[in-house]
């Protein structure tokens, strides 16, 4: 899954940005307002991860211009990203008027990692409309949090790559994604992507899958279908 990092502070950034991609996000950094709209226009994020202090202004714009939608003749994001607030403005007001903004969520740094991502895999469920902590798939049980995966039971070993291809196609069972799409959620600005990458990983999640379990659409993309 791909997180932008709204923040302006570049070691917390980069903290940030370190400990989410050692567990298995993409992260990309922007520190000031117009950067990280000009980001949202451009790529598709998972989530946002917003401060509010910074330096070309105040993180609530950003997140009202997020919620407003159309802004004629713009390419625009998607106004329903989910947007977790990281902030030192700790007071209940505060609080209040950050989620009035249409926050999903607000947490007051200094802050614990474990909770951060507890925070961040809660919105990301919600935004997929899953209810429960892990995904099935028939016999197939995966658990983000853990970053496990059980097939009949019996535990699947895969590598990091391999498992956020998995869950980036079971969390859009159904559609159709192209390897562009692929990559965008898996892959920051700054990592270099290989043409036949998506392809490979595919190949091996088929190999210890099933390979009736992801389904090529030619001249298109790749499927996991709905039960």
């Amino acid at each position: 899954m791909r997180i932008l990092v709204v923040e302006d502070d570049a070691g917390i950034a980069a903290g940030l940005s370190a400990t989410l991609q050692q567990r298995g996000y993409a992260v990309d950094v922007c520190g000031r307002l117009a950067d990280a709209w000009n980001a949202l226009c451009a790529e598709a994020f998972s989530a946002v991860l917003l401060d509010l202090g910074l330096p070309d202004g105040d993180g609530g714009e950003l997140l009202q211009r997020l919620r407003a939608g159309a802004e004629r003749g713009a390419a625009l994001p998607d106004p329903a990203t989910p947007v977790l607030i990281l902030t030192a403005r700790d007071q209940v007001h505060q609080r209040i008027a950050g989620l009035d903004l249409g926050a999903d969520d607000y947490l007051v740094k200094p802050f614990d990692v474990d909770e951060l991502e507890a925070r961040l895999r809660a919105l990301l469920r919600r935004a997929a409309g899953r209810a429960a902590p892990t995904l099935c798939h028939g016999d197939l049980e995966v658990d983000p949090a853990a970053r496990t995966v059980r097939r009949a039971g019996q535990p699947v070993e895969m590598s990091p790559r391999e498992f956020s291809v998995l869950l980036v196609l079971l969390e859009s069972r159904g559609r159709v994604l192209s390897r562009q799409q692929i990559e965008e959620r898996l892959y920051n600005w700054q990592t270099a992507v290989e043409s036949n990458a998506i392809e490979v990983h595919v190949h091996h999640l088929r190999r210890k899958l099933g390979n009736d379990r992801i389904v090529t659409m030619r001249g298109v993309g790749y499927f996991i279908p709905a039960e």
